[in-house]
């Protein structure tokens, strides 16, 4: 059967707006309702965090919707449980997001296995090292139709880029600054000619860019570039003050793409 993921890049070409939450956040119920609500807003693809109590990557609207979920008893198990009753009422691609430890901890064949069954179309592991993913993972993921996704910033040496492109299977996670994640008003100059460094690769796979897209403004200028852009923080943010999630949502990915 054909990756979900695969299938939405080769039909939508550009504005591909994919949407990262954190699984049991805010209330530990919260993870199937809001991918709902995100794909009736009109979002292609979500993202969803696996908890972590240590999630160095990431700014602290992240960190934070990180700790309130493990206080609650989030945990791998109860995410693919999630996961599959979340496939079950979704079309679009579901990608699981975390580091590297709690998959490690909770066994990466037995996660990889479970998550492919539960509907997951894709893995995004930032601190899982190239080489270790091709010496223990590939084969296991590739027999399971999950597709990886690694990143690149713009301090990523162009021979790692381009074996970036060689390994990665449905997109590239491009970042668009080497800080942590976090809402920008706009793109820098020094950004934005990362980007265009990107286009001129003509790689292979698609690129999507993160970090510090928070407005109308910046998933334009992610788009002009890119094949469409990853939103976290402020999505985290609006969860965070919603006092009418399936409103707000849809407000705030309408804010986005119109």
């Amino acid at each position: 059967m054909e990756n979900r993921i695969t299938k939405l890049f080769a039909r939508k070409k550009k504005n591909i707006l994919s949407v990262f939450y954190t699984a049991g956040f805010p209330t530990l119920q919260d993870t199937v309702s809001i991918g709902i609500h995100l794909e009736a807003a009109g979002v292609d693809m979500i993202e969803i965090g696996i908890p972590f109590s240590d999630p160095i990557a990431d700014g602290p609207t992240i960190q934070e919707s990180n700790k309130i979920a493990l206080n609650q008893g989030m945990n791998v198990e109860l995410l693919l449980n999630q996961v599959a009753e979340l496939r079950a009422k979704l079309k679009m691609p579901i990608v699981l997001m975390g580091y590297l430890n709690p998959v490690m901890q909770y066994g990466v064949e037995k996660f990889c296995t479970k998550a492919s069954a539960a509907g997951v179309d894709g893995l995004i592991l930032p601190d899982l090292p190239i080489d270790e993913y091709v010496k223990h993972y590939k084969e296991l993921m590739e027999s399971l139709n999950l597709s990886i996704s690694f990143l690149i910033s713009p301090t990523t040496p162009d021979a790692r880029i381009k074996k970036i492109d060689a390994l990665s299977s449905g997109f590239i996670y491009a970042v668009s600054s080497s800080s942590t994640t976090g809402a920008k008003k706009e793109f820098s100059k020094e950004q934005q000619d990362y980007f265009r460094k990107l286009q001129s690769f003509k790689l292979t796979h698609p690129f999507l860019i993160g970090f510090g897209i928070s407005n109308h403004k910046t998933y334009s200028q992610a788009c002009e570039y890119g094949a469409g852009a990853i939103v976290g923080s402020s999505f985290i943010t609006c969860l965070k003050e919603s006092k009418n999630q399936q409103e707000d949502i849809h407000q705030f990915v309408q804010s986005l793409i119109s």
